[in-house]
């Protein structure tokens, strides 16, 4: 068993590990137990009752955090010539088509989201290798393939987000950083919780949220107490 360092039994310290926390008190603690020199991301594993295998029971979706992330989000859109105006005004960082096709083929994903038009969709078919593996392929469930570029750009650089389920039934991502209220986390974890309530699957037996966990950056978990989180 790896031996803890003098941060992480400090942190251990401040909070039990056994116990069920509210979704406010569980981000007051991990501002506390967090140690990194950098503003952490705060994450949130949810496990649900569902069986991915299954293309029925498979979760995803998209939510507008109220509050954002707190990440500066590099936006690629890949657009016909008489878009590209629409999106740099909306804040897209990199512009283009070809130019940009060619250089995802070279290897380059300096990028955490891409979007595009359902006209330009057939020409990113040959990209799927690289962007799959990254989670980066514009998908229309995810709003990211639009003819609407520049407000699809403007949702992601305020927040928006798009979730999966994994294979061991988890979701997982970011709800915000260690800098932010502890009320905020809150809110930006039970408005991910309401989305997911919204898409449970028909064919889902039994509990479907199974249990809520709130980490950051190198900490340790914190388990939420289903109890307090409202629809559960």
């Amino acid at each position: 068993m790896a031996k803890l360092t003098k941060k992480q039994k400090e942190a251990a310290s401040k909070y039990d590990k056994t116990q069920v926390y509210s979704l406010t008190k569980a981000a007051e603690i991990l501002k506390e137990i967090s140690y990194t020199k950098f503003d952490s991301s705060v994450d949130i594993d949810v496990r649900l009752g569902v069986d991915p295998r299954k293309a029925d029971q498979m979760v995803r979706g998209v939510v507008a955090l109220p509050h954002g992330t707190g990440k500066d989000v590099r936006v690629l859109v890949l657009c016909s010539p008489d878009k590209e105006e629409e999106a740099k005004a909306a804040g897209a960082d990199f512009v283009g088509l070809d130019e940009y096709i060619q250089k995802i083929e070279k290897g380059w994903t300096d990028v955490d989201v891409i979007i595009t038009m359902p006209t330009v969709m057939a020409k990113l078919g040959r990209l799927g290798r690289v962007l799959g593996p990254r989670g980066l392929m514009p998908n229309p469930k995810s709003g990211t393939v639009t003819l609407n570029v520049g407000q699809a750009v403007t949702e992601v650089k305020a927040g928006k987000i798009d979730f999966k389920v994994d294979k061991t039934g988890i979701i997982h991502t970011s709800i915000g950083k260690v800098s932010f209220t502890p009320e905020k986390l809150a809110e930006n974890a039970q408005e991910l919780i309401n989305t997911l309530l919204k898409l449970k699957p028909s064919s889902s037996k039994g509990t479907y949220v199974k249990t809520i966990n709130l980490s950051s950056t190198m900490s340790p978990g914190v388990q939420i107490d289903k109890s307090t989180v409202n629809g559960l």
